[in-house]
């Protein structure tokens, strides 16, 4: 299997390319920690969090449909979202990966982001970076640069933490 290349980043871009390359770069960067492991490497967790690769992905799924589809559009979320029982657990996100292959969550992820990148085009077509989100957060709407930030920020969080648990699960680093 090839793994997924890593884009470029450029050193001078626009403010929309820049951001949208570490973007790119994050999310590449996590999907090779998962390709390649099977569904029980991807639910190992690295004590003494519960946090699994395959969670992980799970997650960043979830949060690219809520920030790029619901928040900013105030589109439905897509399923598997739409049909999960948040009260009866309000980490679904992570915990429906459990027993799932890599196939499955990469494609999952795969059409998350997908969906995502169709999203921030509309919200940048329609106003550019300040582009308003439809649903507020905390009683404020946040603005399409937030958003692209924030996402990030998120992944580059997450990343961090995949090169631990990958490491932990078969020893592969630097992917």
């Amino acid at each position: 299997m090839t793994p997924t290349p890593l884009p470029e980043i450029p050193f001078v871009a626009d403010e929309v390319s820049a951001v949208r390359s570490f973007l790119a770069y994050f999310r590449a960067t996590l999907r090779r920690q998962v390709e390649g492991l099977t569904a029980e490497q991807l639910d190992q967790a690295l004590a003494p969090s519960p946090m699994t690769l395959g969670g992980m992905l799970s997650h960043l799924a979830f949060v690219e449909d809520y920030w790029c589809g619901h928040v900013l559009h105030g589109d439905q979320p897509a399923e598997p979202w739409r049909s999960i029982d948040w009260a009866a657990d309000p980490d679904q996100d992570w915990h429906r990966a459990a027993g799932r292959t890599a196939d499955e969550l990469l494609a999952l992820h795969e059409a998350a982001v997908r969906a995502a990148d169709e999203g921030i085009d509309r919200a940048l077509a329609a106003g550019g970076l300040d582009t308003l989100a439809v649903v507020e957060r905390h009683g404020e709407a946040a603005s399409l640069r937030w958003i692209l930030l924030h996402l990030v920020e998120e992944y580059a969080r997450h990343a961090g933490h995949a090169d631990l648990i990958r490491e932990s699960v078969d020893g592969a680093t630097g992917l």
